[in-house]
């Protein structure tokens, strides 16, 4: 395992794809304990302080935000689903993906330094400088990880230059042990709670909570708090 605290002696300059599912699909494991609607404010909100964190990373050049909503996107550049296939997790990621090496096409590969990273969009604790210290770690492997919280899960994952073209994360169901089997190195994030902290659950929403979290979370929260029974 290598310590994301670590810092490889060359910068990568990374292309960032974010997945966001669009209401109702999104924060679904929230309910029954949060309504239908303030399950859509806070996942847009998660969403919201993701892709704020990402653009204001110092090692990303590009941001990609993949789903059904423009209006997320903010200073990302807003890719939205295909329509001619079932959505998924895996489908958005993959078509965020191409959309990202397409870009990468024109560069030489003798000379770049560049890689591809897929974020979940549910990281409403994370900080730019958390996720700099990742991608540095990660710009030392062609294919890396960042586990989550729980261990089973996955938050972060990357491919630098030559390992683009095969780029395929396992995200979903015990991601992180699927990493691994396929060749992902994992990141040692004991330190970057923002990074690993994803919220599914009431619990994790109570614990990043706790930890602090971005303005527009922060924001959607005082606002249910208002509502009595609601979260």
């Amino acid at each position: 395992m290598t310590d994301a605290a670590d810092v490889p002696g060359a910068s990568i300059s990374w292309t960032l794809v974010i997945p966001v599912k669009g209401a109702p699909a999104a924060k679904t494991r929230l309910a029954p304990e949060v309504a239908d609607d303030a399950r859509a404010m806070l996942a847009r909100a998660f969403a919201l302080d993701t892709i704020a964190a990402a653009l204001a990373a110092r090692s990303v050049a590009r941001v990609i935000v993949v789903g059904d909503d423009p209006g997320l996107a903010g200073g990302a550049e807003f890719l939205a689903e295909p329509i001619d296939v079932p959505r998924s997790l895996g489908g958005a990621i993959a078509h965020g993906i191409a959309h990202a090496r397409a870009g990468l096409d024109g560069l030489s590969r003798l000379d770049r330094r560049e890689g591809i990273a897929v974020l979940l969009g549910d990281l409403p604790a994370l900080r730019p400088d958390e996720l700099d210290t990742a991608l540095e770690a990660a710009s030392r492997h062609p294919l890396a990880f960042v586990r989550d919280a729980d261990a089973t899960g996955t938050t972060l994952a990357t491919a630098t230059a030559g390992a683009t073209a095969a780029f395929e994360p396992r995200f979903g169901p015990d991601s992180a042990a699927r990493h691994v089997a396929a060749g992902f190195v994992e990141l040692a994030a004991s330190d970057l709670t923002g990074l690993t902290r994803d919220v599914d659950t009431v619990d994790a929403l109570e614990a990043v909570l706790h930890d602090g979290v971005g303005d527009h979370t922060a924001e959607v929260v005082a606002h249910l708090a208002d509502r009595k029974g609601t979260i």
